[in-house]
């Protein structure tokens, strides 16, 4: 290693040196040969590397071959899932592994879900939908509501079915798992089998059979066993296609919700105002008992049935909005085992169904913006160069780095917010 004025000044003299006795064209062209094979070798190790990891891959699909086929994949089956998935897929093995840095608080989470633009899409959709909404819901006595939020949640109303960016080949990225990251190999061999039994039946075409990069299948996102347990043929063309079939998966998520015991009729939770100074039970109790300990609703209303059994729940603390939730919003777990993602399922379809927001505001450390602000953010900072993602208005970690950056070079605190602050100051630039 090389340091202070003695390296300086070798570099100098070695410049110098190549200045006073330049190489002679015989000398240029064996250096020009040896760089050539130097390289070669080198891309050779690499393309063997991938090779090897290929080979791996192969092997790993002829070995998992008589084991789904004692699993009930058919031979043909099987060899029509696999044709052409010869290596793993890259973007998969760069999901899998990605540890994200930084754990989004519910009013980010809630934000960048219940906005303007997802209610009205939403309100859209439940126009353009509604015959069909109306014939799940009689049959299911699933609110349709809730299931236009669960739309919104998983796919953006089917947007991102459209992205090739984000949709991939179900059958090699659940391959890709079970091959190739030890902690979900379980789950890709799991899923790989269902996904195979999906193709076998006849419900979608292989060159259709695509997903997230976990696997997760069509419009509501159903990961295939659950496809298996709840998909539905509600349209009644023969198929379960919830792909390219809104009511098939409209009516999958309802079956899957009115299995587990959607209560019809009800309401996944009510937002409440709680007593200063007091502690709370963390289990449930009827209404009554919570009223008892003063408990009211938000919005000044009597509760509808004060026998019904809730769970207080706080998800920014205390100060922040307080909900007790009913049986409803448990079911909504049955979906994805989350607190925030049924409550933003819940929350969403209220404002969908034309109820106000809530009355509390989030703790946010910062004053808020609208939607159509958030997307006005993002492209300052895009044509500033400090952002390269969607144009979107929701605040990930790309968008949070970027307003992190611009703040750090503008003099603000660089907390990573979307406040009214940056973007007044972006405004101005």
């Amino acid at each position: 290693m090389m340091n202070g004025e003695t390296d300086r000044k070798t570099i100098a003299e070695g410049k110098h040196r190549m200045l006073r006795f330049p190489f002679t064209p015989e000398k240029k062209l064996r250096i020009k040969i040896a760089a050539t094979v130097a390289l070669a070798i080198i891309g050779a190790s690499l393309s063997a590397g991938t090779a090897l990891a290929d080979a791996g891959f192969r092997q790993w699909i002829a070995n998992f071959r008589p084991v789904a086929i004692k699993s009930g994949i058919a031979p043909s089956t099987f060899d029509r899932a696999f044709r052409g998935v010869n290596e793993p897929d890259p973007v998969v093995l760069e999901k899998a592994r990605y540890q994200p840095e930084f754990t989004e608080p519910v009013w980010n989470y809630i934000d960048n879900r219940v906005n303007e633009q997802s209610v009205a899409v939403g309100q859209n959709m439940a126009r353009k939908w509604g015959q069909w909404l109306q014939r799940i819901e009689h049959h299911y006595s699933v609110d349709r509501h809730i299931l236009l939020a669960i739309w919104s949640m998983e796919s953006n109303y089917g947007e991102i079915l459209k992205r090739d960016d984000v949709m991939r080949d179900a059958i090699r990225s659940l391959a890709t798992l079970a091959y190739a990251d030890a902690r979900r190999a379980k789950y890709g061999r799991t899923q790989l089998i269902a996904a195979m039994k999906i193709l076998q039946t006849g419900d979608i075409e292989r060159g259709h059979l695509s997903g997230s990069w976990a696997g997760a299948l069509g419009h509501t996102q159903f990961i295939p066993t659950s496809y298996q347990a709840y998909a539905v043929d509600m349209d009644g063309n023969g198929k379960r296609d919830i792909w390219n079939s809104v009511p098939d998966a409209l009516g999958t998520a309802a079956n899957l919700l009115h299995r587990n015991g959607w209560q019809p009729g009800r309401t996944w939770g009510y937002e409440v105002m709680l007593p200063a100074g007091r502690k709370f039970p963390s289990g449930s109790l009827t209404i009554a008992e919570w009223q008892q300990i003063g408990l009211v609703r938000a919005n000044g209303r009597a509760f509808p049935d004060p026998h019904e059994k809730a769970t207080l729940k706080v998800p920014d603390g205390h100060q922040g909005p307080a909900f007790l939730m009913t049986k409803n919003f448990f079911v909504l777990k049955r979906y994805n085992n989350a607190d925030k993602y049924a409550l933003a399922v819940g929350l969403l379809a209220d404002r969908i169904g034309g109820y106000q927001g809530l009355r509390q505001d989030w703790n946010r450390p910062f004053t808020p913006i609208s939607m159509n602000e958030r997307l006005e953010l993002q492209t300052h900072l895009k044509a500033l160069g400090y952002y390269d993602g969607n144009i979107d208005g929701k605040i990930g970690a790309t968008s949070r780095a970027a307003i992190e950056a611009f703040q750090q070079r503008n003099g603000l605190e660089p907390d990573g917010h979307p406040s009214k602050e940056v973007l007044s100051v972006l405004r101005r630039r």
